[in-house]
């Protein structure tokens, strides 16, 4: 009698896939929310401080102070560790299923954003990791008062410091390309995949990207051009 293992549905390429859906709709929730926090900074360093320590208290007194904010990058943290585990993993099967090239390889037009995911999730992962000892712990930046925040945010991205809102601009460029094609694949997979259909998912992922990026950058180009001080 043969005794047959038979794989996680998890572990299929179709359960990947579905880790990689599921963790990026995480993902991109909390940007849009995130984003939407920050834009906060333009109503005046009280409104934007009383905004800061309110995501302390959230859940309190159910829950004690910053738990909330603890279980939000517990879910984060593993979200992005499902998701690039998850890439990874289809990465390396879809080679294995090509071990031998081509001696003459039809030219293939590859989408730029899908050509550049792996790399520019790098990108994004130091950022992530430079950004949360900037403006979270507050060990790189100039000020780090967490009574502050307004006050951290605008000491983050001082003028003398052109070089951090331009490796914040070049992650936050990367993720509009890694979130545009992200969104068009999704847009597709609901079923968007005529000629017609996909040209407005094409549109549609354009502009999300864009709005995206684009809210993230007012804030440090606001703070560079003394907009906000």
């Amino acid at each position: 009698m043969v005794i047959t293992k038979t794989r996680s549905p998890i572990r299929s390429n179709v359960g990947l896939k579905a880790v990689m859906a599921v963790t990026g709709i995480i993902l991109v929730l909390f940007l849009i929310l995130h984003m939407l926090g920050n834009l906060k900074i333009f109503t005046g360093e009280t409104s934007f401080d009383h905004y800061a320590h309110w995501l302390r208290d959230i859940g309190t007194p159910l829950l004690p102070t910053t738990w909330f904010l603890w279980i939000q990058r517990t879910v984060l943290t593993a979200a992005v560790l499902g998701h690039i585990g998850a890439a990874t993993v289809l990465a390396m099967r879809s080679r294995a299923a090509r071990p031998v090239k081509y001696a003459h390889r039809r030219k293939i037009h590859v989408n730029y954003a899908a050509r550049t995911m792996r790399w520019g999730g790098v990108i994004i992962l130091l950022f992530v990791i430079y950004h949360i000892l900037d403006l979270t712990t507050g060990h790189l930046n100039p000020q780090g008062d967490p009574s502050n925040p307004y006050g951290n945010v605008v000491a983050g991205f001082a003028p003398e410091r052109w070089y951090v809102t331009l490796f914040y601009t070049l992650a936050l460029v990367t993720l509009g390309f890694h979130l545009r094609h992200g969104a068009f694949s999704a847009f597709r997979s609901l079923g968007q995949q005529t000629p017609k259909g996909e040209r407005r998912a094409r549109i549609a992922a354009l502009v999300f990207a864009v709005a995206l990026v684009g809210g993230y950058l007012l804030v440090p180009f606001a703070v560079i051009t003394g907009l906000v001080a």
